[in-house]
């Protein structure tokens, strides 16, 4: 069966992006599933994502060949599935302060700069005249105390990494198994209806989310004409070798730093965040069973395909031997009976320490 998607996917650094600038990635897609609800999240001008049926005026449209499934990818199951260690939240303050340091040693090399018209202002004078001699060379006094802030966001995310190394070494000397859970699916929700978790986890509380996933690569390079070696289309990077690959990266989206730095394991213990995503309201209660709301905006059930894949998840969050940690699980949502419109594409920071995921 034929249909029509339709995408503008946020790049990695979609904030400093004007969407409108960027081309609508539009394919006929054939496959021998029928395609979900028509459904359209966000707008022309903006990020898109759409799914809709076929018209004739669509005919001129390049055509894929793609699987529609509800069953979660492969790739999903590998990168949002299992157990997951919080980030440490000094990376979030680190972050935080790199404009503030940077604008505090821009505004020293200022006031180093115009030294001379500073000689009647006491402190001022005092701390832009004279230097400090290491070895060979003199050094602006005012250097000694403006460069150890503007290192200090390094050596706070050094500190950081350092301590997600330890968490992540020691859920790999003892790995946690799966909790014994039992959910009913409704339509946008999901009821826990049971919980076990393994031995000195803490239950902290639960969500669900729905999200879009990256296109695949090898779609998107199909649908823009582009051959492999090439100028990629926007929003994506050129391949990586493949013992680099981590995540969004085996998709060629991987431009940037999602997350700290991971051990090198049989998967990545650190979720990355999804760029589109939405979320329910944060359950605490213990007392089964306990029923997790959707997102306010109805959203459409589960489906996949090579260029939208829409994902539901639940997050379970706990705590073990004083790490925060998430259990993720893909869920299958099922399909709405009317078609839905959102009029904005919800994103999020594609950093872990900035996305609140």
């Amino acid at each position: 069966m034929e249909s029509v998607q339709r995408i503008r996917y946020p790049p990695f650094d979609h904030d400093n992006v004007d969407p409108d600038s960027l081309p609508i990635t539009q394919v006929i897609v054939e496959s021998n599933s029928p395609p979900p609800t028509p459904f359209k999240i966000g707008s022309e001008s903006g990020w898109l994502v759409e799914w809709r049926r076929l018209t004739e005026d669509d005919t001129n449209l390049p055509r894929i060949q793609s699987i529609t499934t509800t069953a979660t990818l492969p790739f999903l199951m590998r990168t949002r599935n299992g157990w997951y260690i919080e980030p440490d939240p000094l990376h979030a303050i680190a972050r935080k302060l790199i404009v503030p340091t940077v604008l505090l040693l821009i505004f020293s090399l200022f006031l180093h700069a115009i030294a001379p018209a500073l000689e009647e202002i006491p402190i001022l004078s005092w701390l832009t005249q004279g230097t400090y001699q290491i070895g060979p060379l003199d050094y602006p006094k005012l250097l000694f105390i403006t460069f150890p802030i503007f290192v200090l966001p390094i050596l706070i995310r050094i500190f950081a990494n350092s301590r997600d190394i330890n968490r992540q070494n020691t859920y790999i000397n003892a790995p946690l198994s799966d909790p014994d859970i039992s959910l009913n699916i409704g339509d946008g929700w999901v009821e826990i209806t049971d919980l076990q978790l393994p031995d000195d986890v803490q239950y902290l509380g639960a969500r669900i989310q729905v999200g879009v996933a990256v296109p695949e690569r090898k779609t998107m390079l199909q649908s823009a004409n582009r051959p492999e070696g090439k100028q990629p289309p926007p929003g994506m990077s050129t391949a990586l070798p493949e013992k680099r690959l981590t995540g969004g990266e085996e998709h060629g989206t991987g431009v940037g730093e999602s997350t700290p730095l991971a051990v090198d394991y049989s998967r990545i213990l650190l979720l990355e965040p999804m760029r589109v995503r939405a979320r329910g309201d944060f359950e605490t209660s213990n007392i089964w069973p306990i029923r997790l709301n959707g997102p306010e905006e109805r959203w459409p059930g589960t489906i996949y395909s090579s260029v939208i894949a829409l994902h539901w998840e639940i997050h379970l969050h706990a705590k073990w031997h004083g790490m925060r940690l998430r259990w993720v699980n893909p869920v299958i949502m099922p399909q709405t009976e009317t078609e839905i419109f959102i009029n904005k594409l919800p994103l999020r920071a594609a950093r872990s320490e900035e996305s609140n995921d």
